[in-house]
């Protein structure tokens, strides 16, 4: 991924155990007597600030963040910014730089019926994160995130009604077409043939009459 403003380079990816674990002791040291914005605030920001020290995997919680807030606040991102504060949306080019780095191998998919756990090191992440994901790789060039990409869509539909997620979902293809468009390389203009210049004839010498 090329360098962009704002979004920090990758030093760890802690997986979601990790993540969760230490969310769950930030939580828990926050005072109860505190609003309740303010501690999503207080809450919000340790995460944002360990994402930014290079550890994707509280990005991973911070953009769900952002989207359950969203949903809450019935999509006006103006609220969503105030509760977290200026600065701090986890916006297009965070979701597409850490969605492009999650290893596809340890994303925990369970099958209907599964009663296994995830190991310590998988990512659970929930379905509209994985089409990210699946989408983001695909366009890298990833096959096999592309065949995983199109076996889900082939699901979407069904799942739309029952996951209020999947339209950040289609957001975040929407915002990933726009920026290949804009990043895509001008095509070469065809050379321009310039025609040889004429030479202007000059006009005929007049003889001076015979005298």
């Amino acid at each position: 991924m090329p360098d962009v403003a704002g979004v920090p380079a990758r030093k760890e990816f802690s997986a979601t155990m990790r993540v969760d674990l230490l969310v769950s002791d930030w939580k828990a040291g926050l005072s109860p007597e505190l609003p309740e914005e303010e501690r999503e605030r207080r809450l919000y920001d340790a995460a944002w600030q360990a994402y930014l020290e290079g550890d994707y995997g509280f990005g991973l919680w911070c953009w769900h963040e952002c989207d359950r807030l969203t949903n809450n606040l019935g999509g006006n991102l103006r609220e969503v910014t105030r509760v977290l504060g200026a600065g701090r949306y986890f916006g297009f080019s965070h979701r597409r730089a850490v969605a492009s780095e999650v290893p596809l191998e340890r994303i925990y998919r369970p099958r209907k019926g599964d009663m296994s756990t995830p190991r310590t090191d998988a990512f659970v992440l929930p379905h509209y994160q994985v089409l990210c994901v699946y989408l983001a790789k695909a366009r890298l060039g990833d096959a096999k995130a592309k065949a995983l990409l199109e076996i889900a869509l082939g699901e979407l539909e069904d799942r739309r009604r029952a996951d209020p997620f999947l339209p950040h979902f289609e957001t975040f293809r929407t915002l990933l077409e726009r920026n290949e468009r804009r990043e895509a390389p001008a095509p070469d203009a065809p050379p321009v043939e310039v025609p040889a210049a004429v030479p202007t004839p000059r006009p005929a010498r007049r003889r001076p009459p015979a005298r």
